[in-house]
C-alpha cells in the first residue's frame, strides 16, 4: 500500500492522519435524549476498527437551545454531552481514529414548534422553503449570546478530548449572514462581504480565545450557492481567501449549492442516477486558490473516484460518508488486497431520505448498519454444519444464501428465472436505477465465492425441495402485483410492473392509480411519458409518491416535469368500464360526496405486491415449526427452536415479500437477522 496515494499519512497542525479516507460529519440519527450513547459510539468504531483515518460526527450539533434540531441531532450545548462524547473518542482513538465533530446553529433551518419553542432566527425575515418558519431578525444580544454558544460548545468538545471541531456554514445560520438573500441586517453585520463576513470572525476569535492556537477548526461552507442572487462562485473563492488569511482556519470542507429545497439539497449530495463526484473540479479550484488544506465528499462512492480525488491533488482528505455506510469495513477490505468485495453504495439514499422525515439512518443494502449492537457486521461461524435451501434469488434470497454461507453452511439456491435479481432486477431497468442491480451483484458474487449451488430456470416445488433433503428452508420467492382493487372493471387495467417489463404497451393518454406510494408508479410514469404521451398520477393520499421519500423523489419529478405528466392528490379510482376503443375511469374521494369521471386508453394500477407463498403453505406440514417464527427470539438474536410437529424434518421460514409488501431493506434484514443465527 505504500504507493496508494490513499495510504498515505496527512499531517494537519499536529494531527497525523494515517491514510486520506475520512467520513464526514453527517448525523444518522441514533442520539438518545441529544446524546451520542452506545448505538452512536458502536456505529463510529465500527469504522475506526477498520482502519479510517478521521471520522466527523455529529451533522449539525446544535450549540444553542434555540437551535432546535429537525430530527435527533446531538445537542451540544448540554454539558453532559462532554462524557458521552469522551468515551466515543476514546474507543476511536484506541483504534488510530481521529475524531472530530460539527457545530452549528441552524437558524432559520428549523422550526419554532420544536423543543421549547423559541423563535427562529436569521439576519433577516425570509423563511426557508424546507422548514418554513419565519424568523426573527437578529439583534445584537441575539448575536453576542450565540457567539458565546459557538465558544462554550467548542470547549466541551476540547474538553472530551476531541481532535478539532468543524462550523457549519451552508444553509445554516453562520452562511445565512453571509448571502445576500438571506441578510438584510443593516450596521456591522450587513451589507458588505465584511459585514456578512464578521459573525464567522466573531466567532472564530472567540474560540480561539477559549480553545487556544494549537485545537483544530475547520469550515465546511458553500463556496458557490448557485442561486440567482446569492453567492457566486468567486464570492466563494473570496470567502475561501480571507478564511485563509485569519489565520484561525485549519482546514475547509467545501460544497457547492444550497439545501434550502429538497431538490436543492440532492444537488449537494446526489443521489442515485445522478452524476458521481460533481464538485470535486470545483473543491479542486479552492484547494488551488488557496493552498489550505481540503476536505470534500460529495457522492465519491467508489475507491477509484476516491484515489484519483487525492492522486490527482483535488483534495488533501476524501469523504466517502455513504460508502461507509454500506460498508464499514472499506480501509480493511482494501489493506486485505479485497478492493473487489467492498460492498457498493447504490445511491439509493435510504439513509438521509429517512432522516429527514424523522426516522434513524438506515442503509437499503447493509441492514446492520446502526444495529452494530444487535447486528453485528461480521458473521459468526455456526457450530454445527447444516443444510440451507433456499428458494428465490431476489435481494431477500440472496441475503440469506450470503449469510448461511458466511456461517459455514451448504447452501441450494433454487430461482425459477434465468438470473438473480427478482424484483431489483425489473426496477434497474429505468436507467436512472441502474445502479440498484449492484445490490445483486454483490450479493451473488459473495455467494458464488463461498461455494453457493445456484439451480436457475428451477420452479421448485415441494418435492423439488425435500429432494434436497435440507435442514432449513426458506421461501423468498417475493410477490406479484395485486390491482384487483375496483369495484368494477379490474381485468381493464394493467400493473406497473406490466409497463416496466414490456408486457403491456404505454398507451396514448393514461391514469396511473397509485395505491402504493413507491418508486414502481414513478417508473411506469417516466416510461409512458418518456413516448409524449399523457400521464396523470392519481393517488387517495395528500402528498405524491410517500414511500419514495423527498430526496430520492428529485431525479424522477426533474424528469418528469419535463414531461406532459400532472399528479393528482386526494382522489381515488373507483370503477373503470370499456366505452368504444376508449376507457372511462370513475373518480371518487375518501372525503365522500363527489364522484369525476376521465376518458382515457389506459389505466395503470400500482397497489403493491400479493405474497407469491403457495410453495411455503405446501411445506408447512413437513416442517418441525410449521413456519412459526418466534418473534422474541428473532428480535433478541436468539436461534429459533420453536417445534409444533416433532416429526418434521427441516425449518421452514419464509422472509421479504413472500411474507407481505415491504421495501428492499425489510427483506434484506429479514434474511440477515433470521439466519445469522440459523
Amino acid at each position: 500500500m505504500s504507493n496508494d496515494p490513499l495510504f498515505q499519512p496527512y499531517q494537519l497542525k499536529h494531527l497525523t492522519l494515517k491514510n486520506r479516507l475520512m467520513i464526514t460529519s453527517h448525523e444518522p440519527a441514533y442520539p438518545e435524549d441529544g446524546m451520542p450513547k452506545d448505538r452512536y459510539r458502536a456505529y463510529h468504531v465500527e469504522r475506526a476498527r477498520a482502519g479510517v483515518a478521521l471520522t466527523m460526527t455529529a451533522g449539525s450539533a446544535s450549540v444553542a437551545r434555540d437551535s432546535p434540531p429537525v430530527f435527533n441531532n446531538i445537542l451540544a450545548w448540554k454539558d453532559e454531552v462532554v462524557g458521552w462524547m469522551k468515551k466515543l473518542t476514546d474507543e476511536c482513538h484506541d483504534h488510530g481514529c481521529a475524531v472530530m465533530i460539527q457545530l452549528t446553529h441552524l437558524g432559520r433551518r428549523t422550526r419554532w414548534d420544536k423543543a421549547d419553542w423559541l423563535p427562529v432566527v436569521s439576519p433577516g425575515h425570509e423563511r426557508e422553503p424546507s422548514h418554513k418558519a419565519f424568523p426573527k431578525k437578529t439583534e445584537d444580544w441575539d448575536i453576542a449570546r450565540i457567539v458565546r454558544d459557538y465558544a462554550d460548545a467548542a470547549e466541551r468538545m476540547q474538553a472530551a478530548g476531541l481532535d478539532g471541531i468543524e462550523l457549519q456554514a451552508y444553509g445554516h445560520l453562520m452562511d445565512q449572514f453571509w448571502s445576500p438573500l438571506t441578510n438584510d441586517l443593516d450596521g456591522p453585520y450587513g451589507g458588505s462581504l465584511d459585514n456578512r463576513l464578521r459573525f464567522t470572525f466573531d466567532i472564530l476569535s472567540e474560540i480561539r480565545k477559549r480553545c487556544g492556537p494549537d485545537f483544530i477548526v475547520g469550515v465546511r461552507y458553500t463556496g458557490d450557492e448557485d442561486l440567482p442572487g446569492g453567492l457566486t462562485k468567486e464570492d466563494g473563492l473570496e470567502i475561501s481567501r480571507r478564511l485563509k488569511d485569519c489565520g484561525m482556519v485549519d482546514f475547509l470542507n467545501v460544497i457547492k449549492g444550497h439545501i434550502d429545497t429538497d431538490a436543492g439539497l440532492t444537488d449537494v449530495i446526489p443521489v442515485q442516477g445522478m452524476r458521481s463526484a460533481p464538485h470535486l473540479d470545483f473543491a479542486g479550484e479552492v484547494r488551488r486558490e488557496t493552498g489550505v488544506p481540503v476536505f470534500h465528499a460529495a457522492k465519491i462512492q467508489d475507491v477509484a473516484t476516491a484515489r484519483h480525488a487525492i492522486a490527482s491533488g483535488k483534495l488533501d482528505m476524501v469523504g466517502m460518508t455513504r460508502a461507509h455506510m454500506a460498508d464499514p469495513h472499506i480501509v480493511a477490505k482494501i489493506l486485505r488486497g479485497e478492493e473487489d468485495r467492498i460492498r457498493p453504495c447504490v445511491g439509493a439514499n435510504y439513509c438521509l431520505d429517512r432522516i429527514y422525515q424523522g426516522g434513524m439512518a438506515l442503509c437499503l443494502h447493509n441492514p446492520a448498519t446502526g444495529r452494530e449492537l444487535e447486528q453485528p457486521q461480521e458473521v459468526p461461524q455456526a457450530d454445527t454444519r447444516r443444510r440451507v435451501v433456499v428458494i428465490g434469488a431476489g435481494p431477500a434470497g440472496l441475503e440469506a444464501a450470503r449469510v448461511a454461507a458466511a456461517r459455514g453452511h451448504e447452501v441450494i439456491v433454487h430461482e425459477a428465472a434465468n438470473d438473480p435479481g427478482g424484483q431489483v432486477r425489473l426496477t434497474a431497468q429505468t436507467p436512472r436505477r441502474a445502479e440498484m442491480i449492484q445490490l445483486i451483484q454483490w450479493r451473488f458474487s459473495e455467494c458464488e465465492r463461498m461455494g453457493v449451488t445456484f439451480r436457475f430456470n428451477s420452479f421448485a416445488d415441494a418435492e423439488t425441495v425435500q429432494a434436497d433433503r435440507p435442514d432449513v428452508v426458506i421461501v423468498a420467492t417475493g410477490g406479484l402485483p395485486h390491482t384487483e382493487v375496483l369495484a368494477e372493471g379490474n381485468a381493464l387495467a394493467v400493473s406497473a410492473w406490466d409497463i416496466l417489463s414490456g408486457d403491456a404497451t404505454p398507451g396514448e393518454n393514461v391514469l396511473i392509480y397509485d395505491d402504493a406510494g413507491d418508486y414502481a408508479a414513478l417508473q411506469a410514469a417516466e416510461k409512458i411519458a418518456a413516448t409524449g404521451a399523457r400521464v396523470e398520477i392519481m393517488t387517495r393520499d395528500r402528498n405524491i409518491s410517500p414511500e419514495v421519500m423527498a430526496m430520492s423523489l428529485t431525479p424522477s419529478l426533474r424528469e418528469l416535469q419535463k414531461r406532459d405528466v400532472t399528479f393528482t392528490v386526494t382522489w381515488k379510482l373507483d370503477a373503470v368500464r370499456r366505452d368504444g376503443n376508449r376507457l372511462i375511469a370513475q373518480i371518487g374521494s375518501d372525503y365522500g360526496g363527489v364522484t369525476r369521471e376521465r376518458q382515457v386508453d389506459q389505466v395503470v394500477v400500482n397497489h403493491g405486491t400479493r405474497p407469491l407463498d403457495d410453495l411455503y403453505f405446501d411445506l408447512r406440514d413437513g416442517s418441525s415449526n410449521l413456519g412459526e417464527v418466534d418473534y422474541e427470539a428473532l428480535v433478541a438474536g436468539d436461534p429459533q427452536t420453536v417445534v409444533r410437529n416433532p416429526e418434521g424434518t427441516y425449518q421452514l421460514f419464509r422472509i421479504g415479500d413472500a411474507v407481505a409488501s415491504r421495501n428492499t431493506h425489510a427483506a434484506i434484514y429479514d434474511a440477515l437477522r433470521l439466519v445469522k443465527v440459523v
